[in-house]
């Protein structure tokens, strides 16, 4: 069976979102990424050398890492579930654009927050993370999704990261489109169920 291995909140939240959407067998492992250990105890980096989540494990042995190539291995084993557009078109370039955008832009500015970089790190990455949002806010002001009305693997991902603004106590009061993205978001059983088996509250002090 497939295979998920987690730790509750971070980018592996997109793939499990994702194997709920399309709704066939598949088990989760919780990771501890510190300790690098399973829940069960074993050492996680005799699975991935990178010690990373998210790690998927197919039924054949094989993994796939790396969280934006597994969610576009996800959608394209299963095309019927219409989670991206077929390659080769200007659809699919639009979702591979903002997967890249927010993995690189948005994911990698979390650093210095998670990791205490330092008062001016912050300040910067603040900065730079406001632009960001505005982009983001004016994207979804009349669409219901990142990519348009039609939810795609880019939006965990990206719902992922805005609950990261939300924890580290960012005012996303100036981006009342995010805010209505977030909630419509917690509204998909796939979100409720990953939620769910994670741990995890929907962020319900944020207003609509």
């Amino acid at each position: 069976m497939t295979k998920l291995y987690y730790a509750p909140g971070v980018c592996s939240f997109a793939p499990h979102t994702i194997l709920h959407e399309i709704g066939k067998p598949f088990d989760i492992v919780k990771v501890d990424i510190k300790a690098k250990k399973t829940e069960s105890g074993i050492d996680y980096t005799t699975i991935t050398k990178r010690g990373a989540v998210p790690l998927l494990q197919l039924d054949n042995g094989d993994t796939v890492r790396e969280g934006v190539v597994i969610l576009q291995y996800l959608a394209d084993q299963n095309p019927d579930k219409n989670l991206a557009p077929r390659y080769g078109t200007m659809e699919r370039v639009r979702v591979n654009e903002w997967l890249n955008f927010i993995t690189t832009d948005l994911h990698k500015s979390f650093f210095v927050f998670f990791y205490d970089g330092g008062d001016k790190a912050k300040d910067l990455y603040t900065t730079k993370l406001d632009r960001h949002w505005a982009m983001v806010n004016d994207e979804l002001a009349n669409q219901d999704y990142i990519c348009g009305n039609d939810f795609t693997i880019a939006d965990p991902y990206l719902y992922t990261i805005c609950t990261w603004a939300v924890k580290t106590d960012m005012n996303l009061d100036r981006f009342p489109n995010i805010i209505a993205y977030m909630n419509r978001m917690e509204q998909r059983p796939s979100i409720q169920k990953a939620m769910e088996a994670e741990g995890l509250k929907p962020i319900q002090k944020i207003a609509a």
